[in-house]
């Protein structure tokens, strides 16, 4: 009995192995056809996703147009005066009062100070004095001409006498004439105590209070008087144009603007005044004035200003905006929207740009559709759905007023 009991775990030993064995077979078997489904479901999906087709990209367009394209030379400037005076007493004395304010618009004629003229008063009324005095002297001296001129017809009177008597009546008319000539200069002396303004324009800072001793000619002065209605723009423009200003200018009047820093914003429009006549030869530029109405106080003395001058027209150029044109490792190029709105790379040969504008030399017809926003979201051959850069605008434009 004792030696069957220790057999029997021997005999069921092979058994259990070839369980185990079996089991570790099914879950291999399992394992592999989940491998396998999953990759067939894979593989299904990228299928049908292949088949789909590919989305169509956004972008903005615009519509290449033929018109008359204006040609600019641009530069830079600063606005000065036509006319600067600087307002200085030409009488010595005491500020009596200024009576405009600082900064303030003045007309031809306007008071702008006053100096004490009591002291010029006097000196003039003692010239008027003096005249008359010598004007009563020289009414005595001709009655006794006068009378010596008869005796000596009767002998009573020696020549020499009346001789005498005549050059003291031309004396003291020599002396009346110097009287008058006092009067206007103590006359005029009274007059620049009253300092009027010599033109109309804007007056600086002042300088000096009232109550305070100036000399004449004293610098600096009360004022700077500047005009600003018509008022200059001096610029200057590359030697190279010098031809082609000479030519326009020759040609009639030459429109020039001014622009703010956007190089958009025309500020001022005017007309060319003036050429240096030479070539600054260190800067190699060439000098030139222009004229400007500024009826609205736009330009101001001392600003620096973008000027821009018209010299002629590119007549029926074929026009794109900036945006269309792209710079690849090959060239200029544009992305060309066809009727079946796919897109399409076309090399184009560009001219000059101006206003948001480029001329197309080459490379594009009027009517194509080009891209003007979303090129670097599109290949060549992708499809689009492409908007008007108008109707791009007005919708943001909403969406904007919306919010």
């Amino acid at each position: 009995m004792s030696i069957s009991s220790t057999r029997q775990p021997v005999r069921n030993r092979p058994k259990r192995s070839r369980s185990i064995v079996l089991l570790a077979a099914l879950i291999l078997l399992g394992g592999g056809y989940g491998l396998w489904r999953n990759h067939a479901q894979a593989k299904a999906a990228a299928t049908a996703a292949s088949a789909q087709p590919a989305p169509k990209v956004p972008v903005t367009v615009a519509t290449v147009r033929k018109a008359d394209f204006p040609l600019y030379l641009y530069g830079l400037g600063t606005v000065t005066p036509l006319n600067s005076v600087s307002i200085s007493s030409r009488v010595a004395g005491v500020v009596d009062q200024v009576p405009v304010d600082q900064g303030q618009m003045v007309k031809q004629g306007d008071l702008l100070a006053e100096i004490d003229p009591r002291p010029y008063q006097a000196v003039l009324d003692q010239a008027k004095a003096k005249q008359a005095e010598d004007e009563a002297t020289l009414k005595n001296a001709q009655v006794v001409l006068n009378r010596l001129s008869t005796l000596l017809k009767k002998t009573f009177e020696t020549q020499q006498d009346v001789d005498n008597q005549q050059a003291v009546v031309t004396t003291t008319a020599a002396t009346i004439e110097g009287d008058k000539a006092a009067i206007e200069a103590a006359q005029l002396n009274l007059d620049f105590t009253r300092i009027i303004a010599p033109l109309a324009g804007k007056t600086s800072f002042r300088t000096i209070d009232p109550g305070n001793i100036v000399q004449a000619g004293q610098s600096p002065g009360l004022f700077t008087v500047v005009q600003l209605q018509p008022i200059y723009v001096s610029f200057t423009q590359p030697q190279d144009e010098v031809a082609t200003i000479n030519k326009v200018f020759a040609a009639g009047a030459v429109p020039i603007d001014t622009l703010g820093a956007d190089m958009k914003t025309v500020l001022a429009s005017g007309k060319l005044e003036a050429v240096q006549n030479q070539v600054d030869q260190a800067s190699g530029t060439i000098s030139l004035k222009a004229t400007f109405a500024n009826q609205d106080n736009a330009l101001w003395p001392g600003l620096s200003v973008s000027t821009r001058i018209r010299i002629g027209t590119m007549s029926g150029a074929i026009v794109v905006p900036d945006e269309a044109v792209q710079h690849g490792p090959d060239g200029l190029f544009t992305y060309v929207v066809g009727d079946d709105g796919k897109v399409h790379r076309q090399t184009v040969k560009t001219g000059p740009s101006d206003g948001g504008e480029t001329v197309v030399t080459d490379g594009l017809n009027p009517g194509q559709r080009v891209v003007v926003a979303g090129q670097y979201r599109v290949v060549d051959g992708a499809s689009v759905d492409a908007t008007t850069a108008s109707a791009a605008g007005q919708t943001q434009g909403n969406s904007g007023g919306a919010s």
